[in-house]
This record gives C-alpha cells, structure tokens and sequence, in this order.
C-alpha cells in the first residue's frame, strides 16, 4: 500500500464523494440509511450539483466512490445501479465512479478498506494527501483516513456512531465543497 501511495504523491487533487447519503437521498430505516431501490427514487440532494460544479471548475477532480452490497447479496439489480450511475454522470461534472459490488466478504475494495481510492489514484494520478474523502458514515472517515485524505463527515443523524474522528463535520456536501475551496483558495 505505501508503494501505492508513494506513486501518487504528486499528483492531481480530487473529492472523493460517496454517493448514498452525499450526493443523493437516502431511505432511513429504524437509523439505518439504505440505498434507492429504483432509478424513479434516485433523487439528488439540494445542492449536490453546484457544489460539484464549484469543485470541479476550481480544478478538483470528482470521483464516486460508493459500496453498493445489495448487489452483491441478490437484492439490488446492477443494471439498476448503473443506470442510478448513468444520471449521476449526466448530471453531475464526474471524473470517475468506483464501486464494490462485494457482500461483506473480505475486499481490499469494500469500504472502510481504501481499495478504490487507491486504484483511482493510480488510474487518474492523484495525490491523496492533498485530497479530500466526503462520506456520511463512518466507513468514509476510515476509508479516507487509511489513504491518507482530509476527511469530511456529513452529519445525517444515523443511529450509529463514528470510529474516530473525522477533520471536518458538516451538514451537507455544499457546505463540504465551502471549506474545500476555502482551504484551497486560502492555502489553510
């Protein structure tokens, strides 16, 4: 993994967005949020596209990176997942989408584990260090911290706790991509 990361530190800058909670709604059930069952229930989140149109013309490179284990467990179509990634690629200035489809098994891929970050970076040269991870639940904290990213929570209320503290907690990606383009901007 260090030879992985040492290959990328020059590199360009990216936000790291996780889909599910940051960039679209959530179902919440029981505290739980859940992924949308349909492409008809894929709804963005107020102001997910302006905030990703600031991020990208300030020179940020956006990538997705998203768990999607229903996939993986029998219960979520990937052709209905992919088509959820069709709108968000029309919708949205995207560089990229990583998704594991894995079902819990052991993967190297699987949020909190830092696999499809590190194969982005790879892939698109990025500097890891000098990026950023936007997540809602503490798997994006991990995932981010293990590969080295300014971590930014998005706060939902879910009835579960983090696993170490994130650099930033926020409300919404909108006021993520503020504090990043401050920091870029201001050299903070």
């Amino acid at each position: 993994m260090g030879e992985r990361l040492m290959h990328t530190a020059s590199g360009r800058r990216a936000v790291f967005l996780d889909r599910d909670g940051v960039l679209n709604r959530t179902r919440i059930v029981a505290g739980k949020p859940y992924p949308p069952e349909t492409l008809d229930a894929f709804e963005l989140l107020p102001g997910v596209i302006q905030a990703c149109m600031d991020l990208h013309a300030a020179g940020f490179l956006l990538i997705v990176v998203t768990n999607q284990p229903d996939v993986g467990r029998g219960t979520q179509d990937r052709e209905v997942v992919e088509a959820m990634h069709k709108e968000l690629r029309r919708l949205l200035p995207l560089d990229a989408i990583e998704v594991c489809y894995d079902a819990g098994e052991p993967s190297d891929f699987l949020k909190p584990a830092p696999g499809m970050l590190l194969r982005a970076a790879i892939e698109h040269q990025v500097d890891l260090n000098s990026s950023f991870m936007v997540g809602d639940r503490w798997k994006d904290v991990e995932c981010g911290r293990s590969a080295g990213c300014t971590t930014y929570f998005v706060e939902c209320g879910y009835a579960e706790g983090l696993r170490s503290m994130p650099d930033f907690t926020v409300s919404n990606l909108s006021e993520a991509a503020k504090l990043i383009l401050l920091t870029n901007y201001s050299g903070i």
